[in-house]
């Protein structure tokens, strides 16, 4: 088995990711060609979502073939591509013979929200302690136990599940996966409406919520579907959208209901108070490596 390592830009990601799988590589993986350098990029997605960007600034492009003869033909045959002007080879080598699904799938162990209640890939057993359990395979953020924003989400919601029967119906704009709505689901909400621009959020979190048993609670679907007052509404998006939809979240908040937002960090809480103050008085409930978790009740 032999490697075949290209770098490339960020805009040539999916071409030359393309081109080697039409040349027969056996598989193709991207990685940023900074690592482990003070010019290293954070590029995370949630489980059951693609990464934000289809590469970094600088990515290296790595390719497995069956032989050197086969990775250097393939090389040879992209360089000589009128769009390859910036794509270079930085190696081309012999690798071990492995079972690369089992050594994949070796890196994402079981994620802890609480002590009861765990992210768990589909290929793992749930620990022993895992009283709730939540089945989402990794995206690029999924090693590290998910985006400090999610995590701390749902440990909201887990820990008010003593609310969950008041939870007969929850907003979550921005689903994405559908993470946070099937958290809730699992911990009791009971009809979940979850919103997305983007068409591909809505099939993903549609497939998310099959795969945990919870479809019948969670409906998917463009935001134009969140309708009328929520006693729970999730927004996990970022502190500038968040800012320009305080009306729009704050009129979904129901008589008694709460408000949970993320996506926003440290320096960014007096704007995002400042901004919902007309409306609901935003607290910060959380914090992890530097988010911010902020929450708002209103009166009964």
């Amino acid at each position: 088995m032999h490697e075949l390592v290209l770098i490339c830009g960020e805009d040539d990601v999916e071409t030359v990711s393309d081109a080697l799988m039409e040349l027969d590589a056996l598989a193709v993986s991207v990685e940023d060609a900074d690592a482990d350098t003070d010019a290293e990029k954070a590029l995370f997605g949630e489980p059951g979502m693609p990464a934000p960007k289809g590469g970094w600034q600088r990515s290296a492009v790595r390719a497995l073939f069956p032989s050197e003869a086969d990775a250097t033909e393939c090389a040879t045959l992209i360089l000589a591509q009128d769009w390859a002007t910036n794509v270079h080879v930085q190696t081309v080598q012999q690798v071990p013979e492995q079972d690369w699904v089992r050594l994949t799938q070796s890196q994402f162990a079981p994620v802890e929200i609480t002590p009861e209640f765990w992210i768990v890939p589909s290929w793992h057993e749930a620990p022993a302690q895992a009283k709730k359990v939540m089945r989402l395979d990794p995206g690029l953020a999924f090693g590290t136990g998910t985006h400090p924003t999610t995590r701390m989400c749902l440990r909201w919601i887990a820990k008010h599940a003593d609310l969950a029967p008041g939870w007969d119906r929850v907003l979550d704009y921005g689903c994405g996966s559908g993470i946070l709505a099937i958290g809730a689901a699992l911990h009791g909400a009971r009809a979940i409406d979850a919103v997305d621009i983007d068409p591909a959020a809505v099939i993903s979190t549609e497939a998310n919520a099959s795969a945990n048993k919870v479809p019948s609670i969670i409906k998917a679907a463009l935001p134009d579907a969140a309708q009328g007052e929520y006693p729970l509404v999730l927004a996990n998006i970022l502190a500038t959208p968040l800012r320009l939809l305080a009306p729009l979240l704050c009129a979904h908040v129901a008589a008694g209901g709460h408000l949970v937002l993320a996506g926003i960090l440290e320096r960014q809480a007096d704007e995002l108070k400042e901004a919902y103050a007309p409306w609901l008085k935003l607290e910060v409930s959380d914090s992890e490596e530097g988010w911010i978790l902020m929450t708002a009740h209103r009166a009964a």
